[in-house]
């Protein structure tokens, strides 16, 4: 293990008096001999060891994700030891970054937490946490129950990838997230190692990596269907494998929403101590996310692992879900608050009982491609992944049934049953519930979509599309409408092919709260008064060729910002993302184009990596073209630089 010494950095005023803390940079190495790049923010030794927090992602530590206030805060203000390391094949650690949660990763962090727990400075408890992957892994971790990893808090993160994550939902391809990070990781991963972290020898190991990693999307458009390859790195259904306390945090405006109630529930049976917090918030930090209000998640993370790393009786949430109840709000694509009211509940809650509503047969319905644009995201986050708009235009595009909501709340999963008939083989049902005003405006509640292969002609059959987690109050005077549709566009991709939907009776399953709930309600510290989001620079269009029959979406956006560098020296990283999306509402043909771009200027360093994305999707298979290029230049050279390497892939995979 070598290291580097980073400087003291903070507040020398601690929580627990232990005085300024100190940071550096370490290599650990695994049993292959692949060494890991880690950076450490450890308190005083005056304060002697302490519990150690770690957080693994593969978004390269020290400058595309180089943000250190939140560990700097850990250490500073709670005397936490904090860890965050690039997972194998990414940023300055060696090896090869074959996919996203591979087993080997798993490995990895498994020994990097013994490693940790036998630091001088750490007392033997580990915590992990982390937003999205960090919190993926975190909670793939536990299923492997290293001795010392004694708590996690995964946030935004999943229980099953194939049902919500970024790649499949309902059985079909999420189309927008092609053209985000299903696309850039090919030009990330490419980037090359720190010279100050990995020393002589890093264009050589640049080279490799250009030369060596795959796109992981052509692994992902190669398992379309769920089975063993989903089944790895996915805590449901075997969650017994976990055994340490476990807290969630989750977005009602999030990609990973459904990792909480049926999670929770399954933590419970088991006896694994478990808290859910659940806000109205997007995939981005509480703190500063929209849709708000925001709350500063840090203290709540800090009272779990005080609880559980240093056994401090503080009454923190144990077996409890502190859950934002929304309440009819109009809706916006950058919301910044959406009103409701806090309560605290035990899950499975005895104040949530089923209630049924009837869906009347309909008259045969022509499905439309383009049908979803104004909710054309099922995972909101940093602009222009925006919240949903108002869905009047796509609910009269679709079948809708309605009812008076007055006084009515829910918290659970809704379902949807239908006895329906198609005219194909292949096609797909897409439901949403939503919250419609009196002049009309329609918000979205909840939504679930379902493909539907294989069914024979005219022929009916029966199915249930269990809708996304939610805990929603309609104010006196709403209606409740429920509408289904043939796509969810481009949420997911239409189907192959224009279809008739016939759906002669259904019914829709509510998850009704009584309430009120006898635990007192939360008191969560206050986050930021508005979100952080900035809408300059930031492109979101939708675009119509009338004549030409084609439906687009179009994004753009991107940043430049400063990281830390070689001693104390202050370089700058840039990223930048666009991506198009695009359907013939005759043909129902589809295509999906990205670039990713990003540069790295240091005292030492001057690269860039670039990548494009062009998925043409058709009946019967996505033909997928991706291309990859690496430069370095010289400081201060202006010109494109040398060539590192370039790629190109070309692959034709069955739909």
């Amino acid at each position: 293990m070598s290291e580097a010494t980073v400087g003291p950095t903070g507040d020398p005023r601690t929580s627990n008096g232990a005085g300024t803390g100190s940071s550096r940079h370490v290599r650990v190495p695994m049993d292959d001999g692949v060494e890991l790049a880690a950076t450490l923010w450890l308190p005083f030794p005056q304060g002697g060891p302490q519990p150690c927090l770690l957080e693994a992602l593969p978004y390269r530590k020290d400058d595309i994700t180089s943000s250190a206030a939140e560990y700097v805060r850990l250490r500073d203000e709670y005397g936490y030891a904090v860890c965050r390391v690039d997972v194998r094949g990414t940023g300055s650690s060696g090896g090869d970054a074959v996919d996203e949660y591979p087993a080997r990763e798993q490995r990895d962090l498994v020994a990097l937490i013994d490693w940790l727990s036998r630091q001088d400075w750490c007392d033997g408890n580990v915590g992990m946490w982390g937003t999205s992957y960090s919190g993926f892994n975190s909670l793939q971790v536990a299923c492997e129950r290293p001795p010392a990893l004694k708590a996690i808090c995964a946030i935004f993160a999943t229980d099953d990838r194939y049902t919500d994550d970024v790649h499949w939902r309902g059985g079909a391809r999420k189309l927008l997230d092609l053209v985000d990070y299903c696309s850039y990781m090919t030009a990330m991963n490419a980037l090359p190692p720190l010279p100050d972290q990995w020393g002589d020898g890093w264009r050589e190991e640049w080279r490799r990596r250009v030369a060596t990693n795959e796109p992981w999307l052509l692994t992902w458009l190669a398992e379309p269907v769920d089975g063993p390859y989903w089944r790895h790195g996915s805590v449901r259904p075997g969650y017994d494998r976990i055994a340490c306390p476990t807290m969630l945090v989750a977005g009602w405006a999030d990609g990973y929403r459904n990792n909480s109630f049926r999670t929770v529930a399954a933590l419970r049976e088991a006896a694994v101590p478990h808290r859910l917090l659940a806000g109205p918030w997007a995939h981005a930090d509480p703190a500063t996310a929209l849709p708000g209000p925001r709350i500063d998640l840090v203290p709540e993370m800090v009272a779990w692992w005080d609880r559980w790393l240093r056994g401090r009786d503080n009454g923190v949430d144990e077996d409890l879900c502190t859950l934002f109840v929304r309440t009819s709000t109009r809706p916006a694509p950058d919301l910044d608050l959406h009103r409701g009211f806090w309560v605290r509940e035990e899950w499975p809650c005895p104040r949530v009982t089923t209630e049924t509503r009837r869906l009347d047969a309909a008259d045969p319905y022509r499905v439309q491609a383009d049908v979803g644009t104004a909710a054309w995201i099922d995972c909101a986050g940093h602009l222009p992944w925006g919240t949903s708009g108002d869905l009047r235009h796509d609910d009269a595009a679709s079948l809708t049934w309605e009812w008076p909501a007055d006084g009515l709340a829910m918290i659970g999963h809704p379902v949807v049953r239908l006895r329906l008939a198609t005219d194909v083989a292949d096609a797909a049902v897409s439901v949403k519930v939503c919250d419609v005003f009196a002049d009309g405006t329609s918000a979205l509640v909840t939504r679930g979509s379902r493909v539907l292969n294989g069914v024979e002609p005219g022929s009916t059959v029966e199915i249930d599309v269990a809708l996304d987690a939610c805990a929603y109050a309609f104010d006196p005077g709403q209606r409740l409408r429920v509408s289904v549709a043939g796509s969810d566009w481009p949420n997911t991709v239409a189907p192959p092919g224009p279809f008739t939907l016939t759906v002669s009776a259904g019914e829709l399953e509510l998850p009704v709260w009584s309430g009120p709930s006898p635990h007192a309600p939360p008191r969560p510290v206050d986050g930021a008064q508005t979100s952080a989001e900035d809408p300059a620079g930031v492109t979101w269009r939708v675009e119509r060729d009338v004549l030409g029959r084609e439906t687009a979406c179009v994004v753009g956006y991107g940043s430049t910002f400063a990281v830390p560098a070689a001693g104390a020296d202050v370089g700058e990283a840039t990223d930048h993302y666009r991506g198009r999306v695009s359907v013939d509402t005759r043909t129902f043909d589809q295509r999906a184009e990205a670039e990713a771009q990003y540069s790295i200027s240091r005292p030492d360093l001057v690269a860039s990596t670039s990548s494009t994305l062009d998925v043409r999707i058709g009946p019967d298979a996505y033909d997928v073209v991706i291309t990859l290029e690496a430069r370095e230049a010289l400081p201060g050279d202006d010109g494109p630089g040398t060539l590192v390497g370039e790629r190109r892939w070309e692959r034709r995979l069955p739909r």
